[in-house]
């Protein structure tokens, strides 16, 4: 039976979510078919939900937790008395697990608020499986190059970027000519404008495939959330944003196509379980059986694809813009879009308000020069764009929706 092939010691940086919970599952399989002693838990973090961590916490024996929310702190000790388990809180005390000598790391935490302990792991080595996209959309130029000095082994997690890893020939760059992500289209697929005028929060986070949070849920009903995976698909890839395109694949049975100069279009296909992508990176340079249920291709009555509609959804269109100028923009689009969101689901802004306000912000450019361009040189300078493209975003949604 397949198994890795040595001890690893493990972080979960986001464990209580989506992906989080995955991963911790992959492990409890693995340690179920090859023993407890062959996976060990050196660190989880979590931002908020400490009943959860805890839990996982007693059930899984990490040396060290953490929890984002420092105010949160007296509970996670209270929760974890006379375990043995050493507890933290705070932002400094998520870097402190991502600075523990992993030799695999799974960094999930949603967000920018994800990129500092993403950071913390990539500047010590080691494997580092990438949930959190918004560290490549955010810093993915400088975070290439830490990884690089520091070697690090950066394994994409999302479905699509996974599915792109598993085909692409590395050694044949020259024979590269596209490179195409799948999308679902979301809940919103196939309703006109008007219908998305009224689309609710519960509408827009019932996703028609795929079981996710809240945050990426909206951002896949928007299509935002393919669009910021071109930006990763960029640096992870290392291709220009002419060799990326979007395919709208309701299905979601093919995750990701590398098409070469003979003709050739090589295909990941697999079900709707973010276990398989996890188990990819997770397993790499190797391959483990997974509890996932297999694809069963001979049901499968066919196979759609569609040109996305950039009238319907441009925040696609704006992470493309945003894509071609430059990494600042980059980073403005993102943390625009998470205000915006988070409005939306506070019922503060309607369903199509998100991408016009994500548009405003970058339509307004810096305020220093009246535009995005350019790259950041520094990790605090995208701390601080961050930052800046937050409070432009807060100003008009205060100034336009209340």
């Amino acid at each position: 039976m397949a198994q890795i092939s040595k001890a690893r010691r493990i972080s979960v940086l986001g464990a209580t979510g989506s992906v989080g919970r995955s991963t911790l599952d992959i492990i409890a399989d693995q340690r179920a078919r090859h023993g407890e002693d062959s996976l060990q838990i050196i660190a989880l973090a979590a931002r908020r939900n400490v009943s959860d961590l805890a839990d996982m916490a007693r059930e899984f024996r990490p040396d060290f937790v953490a929890i984002a929310d420092e105010h949160l702190g007296a509970d996670l000790r209270d929760a974890l008395a006379g375990t043995g388990i050493e507890c933290g809180a705070g932002q400094t005390a998520v870097e402190d697990a991502a600075a523990r000598e992993a030799d695999w790391t799974m960094a999930a935490i949603m967000g920018a608020a994800g990129l500092r302990s993403t950071l913390q792991v990539a500047s010590r080595g080691g494997a580092i499986a990438i949930a959190n996209k918004e560290s490549l959309v955010c810093a993915g130029a400088l975070l290439m190059k830490t990884c690089k000095r520091a070697g690090a082994t950066l394994l994409p997690v999302d479905s699509e970027h996974n599915a792109i890893f598993q085909v692409l020939d590395t050694n044949q760059r020259d024979a590269l000519v596209r490179i195409v992500l799948t999308a679902s289209g979301g809940p919103f697929r196939t309703w006109t404008l008007d219908q998305m005028k009224t689309a609710t929060p519960a509408q827009a986070i019932a996703h028609p495939v795929w079981s996710m949070g809240a945050k990426i849920s909206v951002d896949s009903a928007t299509l935002m959330n393919k669009g910021l995976e071109l930006i990763e698909a960029r640096h992870l890839f290392d291709a220009s944003p002419s060799q990326l395109e979007v395919l709208i694949h309701p299905q979601s049975v093919v995750h990701g196509l590398v098409e070469y100069i003979d003709g050739s279009l090589l295909a990941q296909m697999g079900p709707a379980d973010m276990r398989v992508p996890i188990a990819s990176a997770f397993a790499w340079p190797d391959r483990i059986a997974t509890p996932c249920e297999r694809l069963d291709i001979a049901n499968l009555s066919r196979l759609d694809f569609e040109a996305p509609d950039t009238n319907r959804f441009p925040a696609l269109a704006l992470a493309r813009n945003a894509m071609e100028t430059g990494d600042i923009a980059c980073t403005a689009l993102n943390a625009a879009n998470e205000v915006a969101v988070e409005a939306f689901l506070a019922g503060k802004i309607g369903f199509l308000d998100i991408a016009a306000l994500v548009a405003n912000v970058l339509d307004d450019g810096h305020p220093d020069n009246g535009h995005w361009n350019g790259a950041p040189e520094t990790y605090e300078d995208v701390f601080a764009l961050d930052n800046l493209a937050r409070d432009k975003a807060k100003e008009h949604l205060t100034r336009t929706y209340q």
